[in-house]
């Protein structure tokens, strides 16, 4: 029997329970969809995923592939997508659901039903989810196109194809535009381009502000305060033990909150209210590697304005994002990206906790 792993709460569902969805998930009883369900409520839990990959062979990506995409199968229920769309997910097609992930219920099922008219793959559908998750941007839609997210791939098309001077790239992307439009109005935009061969220049997207820690001393040590003299025994009890955690020696408390230490740099001092946010370098819009090297995006929540020369963070469906809009835009900025910063270099990390090897 596989036993619940120690000091976790199991929510209430009983041992037997647990071990029948384990069970289940072993011999892959079921539809993708139930495994979704089965690995969310194991893990709620408190099976871990390698856990639950020891006692069923689901490896953790696969867990995390269908869980969300059950997820996104049922908000494609609840927004009563078409019975043949539901029953064709229902079957196949984690990997496709899982890259609708970002969008809103309306949305997700609208593009499902995209997906599955043209017959995409996972990678075309991430295509299509990062197409009407930019289009849903728009406050007021573009001329000739409408909400439907095969005009959402049409536009996106249409805007590219604007750009090129290369008749056969233009070509190409007007052809695939017109395979997706959804509405009349948005064909002949498209069409436009056949006999208009204005050239658009698309603004190259301006460079993240990285930064790279290199130096010791510019990584400073942060130290709680007990207070100023006098003190009690108990003050100086009370103040609690501060763990830094790697890369960039971020200190966190009992409770929420965290603080991390910045060099003082003019660009970081001169931020009135600056925010600091993980996250891996692959995260990050417009870059060309895959790093998965975490960095740290320095806020500045105060610049709140469009400036054509910097990234934002703005909120798309419920989560935060980095983006560069090459003109003035509608949509709520919440704050400035001020720097990118990469943790300093350490070729050997244990050699340099012995100052007298670094000394000889």
């Amino acid at each position: 029997m596989t036993e619940l792993p120690a000091n976790l709460a199991n929510d209430g569902e009983s041992q037997e329970v647990l071990e029948e969805l384990l069970r289940s998930l072993r011999q892959k009883q079921g539809n993708w969809v139930e495994w979704g369900k089965a690995c969310a409520r194991l893990q709620k839990s408190g099976y871990n995923s390698q856990a639950i990959f020891e006692a069923t062979g689901f490896e953790p990506v696969q867990q995390n592939q269908v869980i969300v995409g059950a997820q996104v199968y049922d908000s494609i229920e609840k927004a009563e997508a078409p019975p043949e769309v539901r029953s064709h997910y229902a079957q196949r097609g984690s990997d496709v659901l899982y890259e609708l992930r970002l969008l809103t219920q309306a949305e997700r099922a609208a593009a499902a039903e995209l997906i599955l008219l043209h017959r995409l793959d996972a990678d075309e559908a991430k295509e299509v989810a990062k197409a009407v998750k930019e289009f849903s941007r728009f406050r007021t839609l573009p001329a000739g196109f409408s909400n439907h997210p095969g005009d959402a791939l049409a536009y996106q098309s249409w805007k590219l194809a604007r750009q090129k001077n290369d008749l056969q790239e233009r070509s190409r992307l007007i052809a695939k535009g017109l395979r997706f439009a959804h509405t009349a109005t948005a064909r002949e935009q498209l069409e436009q381009l056949l006999v208009d061969f204005t050239v658009v220049s698309k603004r190259p997207a301006p460079r993240l502000p990285f930064y790279r820690l290199e130096a010791e001393e510019e990584l400073p040590r942060l130290v709680p305060v007990v207070g100023e003299m006098p003190l009690k025994a108990d003050d100086f009890k009370a103040v609690p033990l501060v763990a830094e955690l790697e890369p960039f020696r971020m200190v966190k408390f009992a409770g929420e909150q965290a603080w991390v230490p910045i060099p003082g740099w003019q660009i970081v001092l001169s931020a009135q209210d600056p925010v600091a946010i993980l996250c891996k370098g692959d995260h990050l819009p417009n870059q060309t590697e895959t790093s998965k090297e975490q960095v740290l995006v320095l806020v500045d929540r105060s610049q709140r304005e469009w400036d054509v020369n910097s990234y934002f963070v703005v909120e798309q469906s419920g989560q935060l994002e980095f983006q560069w809009f090459d003109s003035a835009t509608d949509t709520p900025l919440l704050g400035r990206v001020v720097l990118v910063l990469r943790p300093k270099r350490i070729v050997d990390e244990e050699l340099t906790k012995d100052s007298w090897q670094i000394d000889e």
